[in-house]
């Protein structure tokens, strides 16, 4: 296997890992579909185990598309230790499994660690699903845990420096008689 088959990989197994782990799971056929990978520069240092993709960088997957001026890859002895990416906005998004309905995610900065199983949505973040929308300065997720947590702007003077969140009210089912 190529060393760029290998970082393919690992980018592919962390941006999977971190969007599969939601409690509504994302669409299982993207894992086994091929990665594509476009950027207007990569660098690759065997040596420090490190692979950078700079400038419009587009990963793709299935129904997974992730945007990003740059993402930063580090592997250990293990695989994937972690994935930084960044963007005016970064942006996610994949199908949910079962369900005509996706998963959107934005930040400015996203930050995955493969052996905390840790994702991080740092600066004007945001998730999306379906109707229901979470913003703030930062989200992050634990995979392991199931765990989120949503911090405001530090400091901020105005309401808009606060978590926000819109959980719209499932659709009721009539009643039988």
């Amino acid at each position: 296997m190529s060393i760029m088959q290998t970082i393919r990989i690992a980018v592919l197994t962390a941006l999977c890992a971190s969007l599969l782990a939601t409690p509504v799971q994302a669409e299982k056929a993207d894992r086994d579909k091929p990665v594509n990978l476009e950027a207007d520069l990569v660098t690759l240092d065997d040596i420090r185990k490190l692979s950078i993709y700079q400038g419009n960088v587009i990963l793709s997957q299935g129904t997974l598309m992730l945007r990003a001026d740059r993402v930063q890859v580090t592997q250990n002895a293990e695989g994937l230790e972690r994935i930084s990416a960044t963007g005016r906005p970064v942006a996610f998004r994949q199908k949910l499994d079962g369900r005509d309905e996706f998963i959107e995610g934005f930040a400015e900065r996203i930050e995955y660690n493969g052996i905390s199983s840790q994702l991080e949505l740092i600066g004007q973040a945001r998730l999306r699903r379906g109707g229901d929308e979470l913003r703030g300065a930062q989200i992050s997720y634990n995979a392991d845990t199931e765990f989120y947590k949503i911090v405001g702007e530090p400091g901020a003077q105005t309401p808009s420096g606060r978590v926000r969140a819109v959980i719209r009210p499932k659709p009721r089912s009539e009643p039988t008689q």
